[in-house]
């Protein structure tokens, strides 16, 4: 079979459509490309399987609408998969309608949430629901059609009638997949433009599907993994290790949810440290506040990470509590702190326009995002607003008591307030995030920039150009 799995280029005066690989939908004034783990890993297992395999990313491509349906149509494909999310499932609906050449395929965390609704508002042939849609496309390929084939979680349609084969299964041996093709899924075109990277070429790795907490109610890919599963530690190392030899990679995002904890981190940084990587290779990782002591964050610099992502979300205890983030501000305080200490770039990630939040409560957080700049217990940071996806335990609560100001999917790309703050207006909230994104220009908060970058001029760059992105992409209305 013939398979393509296919970015078509978004145009719109947003700017360009972060979508692979992220689990909050934004358009980024600055481009910003992130590797795509998951559908690379399903065109890597398509590859293997005998399935001749298009990867066709027509936006980190940057390629014109003509040049991307001349790529398609090059390649003839049986089956067309396009990753969906939320603020744009509405331009992936007209899209395959606009195709009626093409058998297509919906995978992604919105239409995991809201299988039906795509298949009766596109003549979409199939939805392959959860966040395994790798393991469940090789079955749906090698099922060729025949629906007593098809795993758990599939939708699809028959004799004119929509059905599905139940709940998707999270079961698949992670060992099990195979590395990823790099040079298959054109990996360069993610290497260079992405604000995680200090250094280049850089590119992603997935340790762990998703979130060993995975109780965060605003979170979409709770919806895709609402359970926690880890590749083992030594094949993780043993894949770095080829990326650093083979392809020169002199910077690695870890895309886990939250990067494995206890006896795996233990390993992991060891076995790193063994082999002699920590002076090739920088490595990042999403982490979380009040599981790691001061000794995990020093090993942790030791192996060579570099840069430490926590979600913050909020100063007030309510709104943590709310989000059911099991955290305490004081451990947010203490953790950047000990990571900071440790050696290591701790970035932070705040939300703003909580429904139950005012003024007090947006100053609360506006306070200690700039205060943790200031202490040089963050470097680098990044807000957004409180966007309830579909599928999330928040966004029923806010639906089930009228609190979301539009069901319009096109509007929930960090642009607009999508819940009503009855005790703020958008415009409050949008200033306070410029307020954060400002204080970048504090006296304190600029020298702990320029002693941890002292030479680096490009750095300087880069980082003015996405503070100035970042102020417009927030700005008032």
């Amino acid at each position: 079979m013939r398979i393509a799995i296919a970015y078509p280029p978004l145009r719109s005066g947003k700017g360009v459509a972060l979508l692979t690989q992220n689990r909050q939908f934004q358009w980024f004034s600055r481009p910003t490309y992130i590797f795509p783990v998951v559908p690379a890993t399903a065109a890597t297992m398509l590859r293997k399987a005998g399935h001749d395999v298009l990867f066709l990313d027509g936006i980190a491509a940057e390629l014109s609408d003509e040049e991307f349906e001349r790529r398609l149509a090059d390649f003839s494909p049986d089956l067309v998969v396009l990753e969906t999310k939320t603020p744009v499932v509405k331009r992936h609906w007209a899209w395959i309608d606009a195709h009626p050449q093409h058998r297509c395929i919906l995978v992604g965390d919105h239409v995991t949430a809201m299988p039906g609704e795509s298949m009766s508002r596109c003549r979409v042939e199939a939805v392959l629901t959860g966040g395994d849609w790798d393991f469940l496309l090789r079955n749906y390929a090698a099922a060729d059609g025949d629906p007593s084939k098809f795993e758990p979680g599939v939708w699809y349609r028959e004799n004119g009638e929509v059905k599905n084969t139940g709940r998707f299964r999270l079961d698949h041996d992670l060992d099990s997949a195979p590395w990823i093709d790099r040079d298959l899924v054109n990996w360069r075109l993610y290497s260079e433009k992405n604000g995680n990277f200090k250094k280049t070429p850089g590119t992603y790795i997935m340790s762990g599907r998703d979130c060993w907490h995975a109780k965060c109610t605003f979170c979409s890919w709770t919806t895709l993994y609402p359970t926690y599963r880890t590749r083992n530690p030594i094949d993780v190392v043993d894949e770095i290790e080829m990326l650093v030899e083979k392809y020169g990679i002199r910077e690695l995002m870890d895309d886990s949810g939250s990067f494995p904890v206890g006896e795996w981190l233990t390993t992991f940084c060891n076995e790193i440290i063994r082999r002699g990587l920590p002076g090739k290779l920088r490595i990042d990782c999403n982490m979380r506040f009040g599981r790691l002591g001061y000794e995990d964050y020093v090993l942790m610099r030791r192996a060579g990470f570099r840069l430490v992502l926590f979600g913050v979300e909020s100063a007030n205890q309510e709104t943590l509590d709310r989000f059911c983030k099991r955290l305490r501000v004081e451990d947010v305080e203490k953790g950047a702190e000990w990571a900071s200490k440790a050696g290591l770039a701790v970035h932070l990630t705040f939300m703003f326009g909580h429904a139950w939040e005012g003024p007090r409560e947006i100053e609360n957080t506006v306070r200690l995002a700039r205060r943790l700049l200031a202490n040089g217990h963050a470097a680098t940071l990044q807000c957004t607003l409180t966007i309830p996806y579909p599928g999330t335990p928040l966004f029923r609560e806010l639906a089930e008591k009228d609190g979301l100001n539009t069901l319009d999917w096109d509007e929930y790309d960090q642009r607009m307030a999508i819940t009503r703050t009855p005790l703020a207006t958008e415009d409050e909230i949008k200033c306070a995030i410029r307020r954060v994104y400002r204080g970048f220009l504090q006296p304190r908060a600029l020298w702990h920039v320029f002693r941890r970058n002292l030479f680096d001029i490009s750095f300087y760059y880069r980082g003015l150009r996405y503070l100035i992105g970042h102020l417009t992409d927030f700005k008032g209305n």
